[in-house]
């Protein structure tokens, strides 16, 4: 711990994209200090992300209370394992630039997300990259407050607060990562945060199953598609928009037989359509109308994703970095952040972030090998 009780941490995140990992150092005191410092990303290799797809897959039908499945299992191992990777590149990268590192936040990859069953599921094995890099980690940030009856989702509202001081209000912060989420700061810091539902996720197995690749780059497949009208109405019946929050979503909760029988192009531009517009359904569960959207996670790549949500929510809607945010490590910024409230005894979530009944602190401290010797 760094002088005037602030930690140098290393945040990893790996969101419901499930493309790679995104590591950030920020030093903070878990409250109001915030100054970020170097961050990298690093792809999957393929044979991970081939597991991780398979696990998702395989994870939606593990019945509660029956052991772990043997390929989430050595999916768990090979996933702590590429964060390991990362954060040993990450310091060979920076070299003397990366420092001393007090903590580190390891959110692990998402599988399951079912709170209304109170289970939430993220891979990663906190005391083994204890082991592999000798760092103090933070993992397991979702248990305790799902276990509380709370939604388990979004996490990051808290540190999207602390990064907004000075900014315009009413505010809405937007992640569009495999499922889009929310966060509202209101004129007085109030906060409101909930999934507003899909985010890259269909897009990208869309593109992963029509074009071979990982993402629709730079949205050139939507763009030579046409919006069918009757598969965007059915994809939008689901009664989930109109649910009042605190929501959260599964990255694999929604039903697109809608788009099967569309062309690659036609199914590309209806689901790029299908993410604004559900995005646009959350404006009438906020308070009052946000004056600006800033987005942030790979959506923001997409210009007719971006175009879409500018058609939709009618005000300025630009990429984190026109305030000088990072869109990318953004979340795993927030992991830092949250790390340090964890291990300092600070609620993680609110009431109106996930809907737990009271503030919520969280986490595991996962100490390192030779601090137990010690």
């Amino acid at each position: 711990m760094a002088d005037g009780g602030t930690y140098r941490v290393l945040g990893l995140m790996s969101g419901t994209s499930a493309d790679g990992i995104d590591a950030a150092i920020l030093e903070t005191d878990g409250v109001d200090h915030v100054v970020p410092g170097a961050a990298l990303s690093t792809p999957y290799p393929g044979d991970v992300q081939t597991r991780l797809r398979a696990a998702m897959t395989l994870a939606q039908s593990w019945q509660a209370g029956t052991p772990m499945p043997s390929l989430l299992t050595e999916a768990s191992r090979l996933i702590t394992q590429a964060h390991a990777a990362a954060i040993e590149a990450f310091i060979v990268r920076e070299g003397a630039g990366a420092g001393h590192i007090d903590l580190v936040g390891f959110h692990g990859q998402t599988v399951l997300h079912r709170p209304a069953e109170q289970r939430t599921v993220q891979l990663g094995d906190g005391e083994l990259l204890a082991a592999l890099v000798d760092l103090d980690v933070v993992g397991d940030f979702r248990s305790a407050d799902v276990a509380a009856g709370g939604q388990g989702a979004p996490l990051v509202p808290l540190y999207h607060l602390a990064r907004a001081k000075g900014l315009e209000r009413p505010l809405a912060v937007l992640n569009i990562g495999g499922v889009s989420n929310v966060t509202y700061i209101g004129r007085d810091d109030s906060v409101l945060a909930f999934d507003t539902g899909p985010g890259n996720g269909p897009l990208d197995d869309w593109a992963l199953r029509h074009l071979n690749t990982r993402m629709d780059e730079g949205g050139a497949l939507a763009r030579a598609g046409t919006v069918n009208a009757t598969a965007l109405a059915l994809l939008l019946s689901n009664p989930y928009f109109a649910k009042h929050p605190p929501k959260s979503l599964d990255r694999l909760d929604f039903d697109l037989s809608p788009v099967l029988g569309l062309n690659a192009a036609d199914g590309a531009a209806t689901l790029a359509a299908f993410t604004a517009r559900a995005i646009g359904a959350a404006l009438p569960h906020l308070p009052e109308a946000p004056v600006r959207w800033l987005v942030a996670g790979g959506g923001r790549h997409n210009p007719v994703l971006m175009e879409g949500l500018r058609g939709v929510l009618g005000v300025p809607v630009d990429p984190v970095e026109a305030v000088g945010w990072r869109g990318d490590t953004l979340e795993a910024e927030a992991f830092c952040y949250l790390a340090v409230r964890s291990v300092r005894g600070l609620p993680l979530t609110v009431p109106t972030t996930t809907g737990v009944a009271a503030p919520m602190t969280g986490g595991v401290l996962f100490r390192k090998p030779s601090a137990l010797l010690s």
